[in-house]
């Protein structure tokens, strides 16, 4: 019989869902995953499928309480992490997507951003919701999904589909979907639609009338670490007691609850946090200004964030496009062949480029081939475009907030890289850390939800469960970083103003026949 209790996490990622239940010292004892299809219908379009996530989820929390011997009420919370500002709109009745949920990574949405910004340029609702006007968020996705589904606004109006990010969705449809499922996103997942208010943390109706949304497709905007309800399906009884998008609760379980600590997760992108206290600190250098987490009836704590669209999904196309490596891993051991780049640089920017360009109409480039170069100089560039994707980040952040970073805090799968780490260390010149448990998503998203109900006592408790496992310090002779650092800006000064408007393409010939 089971007398200790326990939390359990769902991490619901971009390219895979994961279970976690941890211990009361922060400790895994269980965990269960599955991957789900990624659709890519045209070029700059990705897509899943909703409804395979949800049973996914739905499996993996059996499967995981199951592992660990576990009943409902062995498990004080469930807190769920998710990818954010994937957008997934259903209906009510029937709790069936009214499509493919469109990732954060789809670019579809470029014309209806520069349309909007036409109006009053990239950062005209920046003042409101953080956030510069790009493809990423969520906001032009349901735009677009109204625009392009026949019959879908007038349906939204009439309040019959409604809209959520992930955690949305599966809130819903673990508290009983149509038959009363709740309707609720916290204020993290809020905050990446460009439709939230920082100060109020609601909805702000200017920013959803300039966006053509009606407020009736939107879910109730809660705080992060609160009770929303029990489920009804999957394992009657469990509560909910946590939401957070995927890179606060990473920030939340690297226990950087005070005013400059920073983390940086690698995954599929990487995304690099600080934590800038109670008051909101606007960027001047391509940030975004976003809720870090909201405690109950607590002043939400906010952040700076530094958003990489391609970092770990990279790897992936050198593993599944060019078939180079037979897996990830296999990245490290071919890039160790070669003492360098050979003076080739990769700048992955296959949906535009994120913080600090903010330029949704650059596209990748491979610079500096000869003859010379081989698959592990391909490699080795691979693995140093996230290092220097990485030092443009903290070079904003270092600017905006006006304090040097001094260690950075690591997560995520990449981290197992030891040579990417050395080279983080290297090109960032401050001590690159990583915990005991990498993958801080679910960390994070147990800890918020067993803080919800007693579980943990404070965040003093949480910071207690933090240890190091590994530490890289720089050994970069400075000349030398400062040279290569100049070489890679010059490769991402090429992939600017690569897809153009038609009306940009000037001197176009007729061909003899025409």
């Amino acid at each position: 019989m089971v007398s200790e209790r326990f939390v359990m996490a769902v991490d619901q990622g971009t390219t895979s869902s994961r279970c976690l239940v941890f211990d009361h010292r922060g400790r895994m004892v269980a965990v269960s995953q599955r991957e789900h299809r990624q659709y890519y219908p045209r070029p700059g379009w990705v897509e899943h499928d909703a409804m395979e996530i949800w049973r996914n989820v739905a499996k993996l929390i059996q499967h995981a309480a199951r592992d660990a011997g576990l009943q409902a009420s062995d498990i004080v919370g469930l807190g769920i992490a998710n990818q954010r500002e994937t957008t997934v709109v259903w209906d009510r009745r029937t709790g069936e997507p009214v499509g493919r949920a469109i990732v954060w990574q789809d670019t579809r949405t470029a014309d209806l951003v520069n349309e909007l910004a036409r109006a009053g340029g990239a950062n005209r609702f920046r003042s409101l919701c953080g956030l510069p006007l790009a493809t990423y968020f969520a906001g032009p996705k349901i735009r677009w999904l109204l625009n392009e589904t026949p019959g879908l606004r007038e349906r939204a109006e009439r309040g019959e589909v409604l809209f959520g990010t992930m955690e949305t969705w599966l809130i819903w449809n673990l508290t009983g979907g149509p038959d009363g499922g709740r309707h609720v996103t916290d204020v993290t997942n809020a905050s990446r639609t460009m439709l939230l208010n920082l100060k109020t943390l609601d909805w702000d109706l200017s920013l959803c009338e300039a966006m053509g949304i009606p407020t009736r497709m939107l879910p109730e905007v809660r705080p992060s670490i609160e009770v929303y309800g029990e489920a009804r399906a999957v394992m009657p009884g469990l509560r909910i007691t946590a939401a957070l998008g995927d890179q606060q609760a990473a920030l939340f379980g690297q226990t950087c609850f005070a005013p400059g600590e920073a983390k940086c997760t690698y995954g599929t992108g990487s995304f690099l946090l600080l934590n800038t206290g109670k008051e909101i600190s606007h960027s001047n250098h391509g940030l975004i200004t976003t809720p870090a987490y909201q405690i109950g009836g607590e002043a939400p704590t906010y952040a700076l964030e530094g958003s990489i669209a391609i970092t770990g999904s990279l790897v992936q196309w050198f593993r599944d496009g060019l078939g180079l490596i037979s897996s990830a891993p296999e990245i490290e051991t071919l890039a160790r062949t070669v003492e360098d780049n050979g003076g080739c640089y990769i700048v992955p920017a296959f949906s535009g480029l994120f913080a600090p360009h903010w330029r949704s109409e650059a596209r990748g480039v491979i610079v500096g081939l000869t003859s010379y170069i081989t698959k592990g100089h391909l490699a080795r560039a691979v693995l140093e475009a996230t290092g220097w994707q990485t030092r443009e980040v903290v070079d904003a952040m270092n600017a905006d907030s006006g304090v040097a970073l001094t260690t950075l805090k690591v997560d995520g799968g990449m981290t197992s890289d030891h040579l990417l780490m050395q080279f983080l260390a290297d090109v960032l010149d401050v001590p690159v850390v990583r915990p005991l448990v990498a993958e801080t998503v679910s960390v994070g998203a147990a800890y918020a939800a067993g803080l919800a109900v007693g579980y943990w006592a404070d965040l003093d408790v949480l910071r207690r469960n933090w240890h190091r496992a590994s530490q890289w310090l720089p050994a970069m002779d400075p000349r030398h970083r400062e040279i290569e650092y100049e070489n890679w800006q010059r490769a991402v000064e090429r992939t600017l103003d690569w897809v153009r408007q038609p009306d940009q393409v000037q001197g176009r010939r007729a061909r003899p026949d025409q």
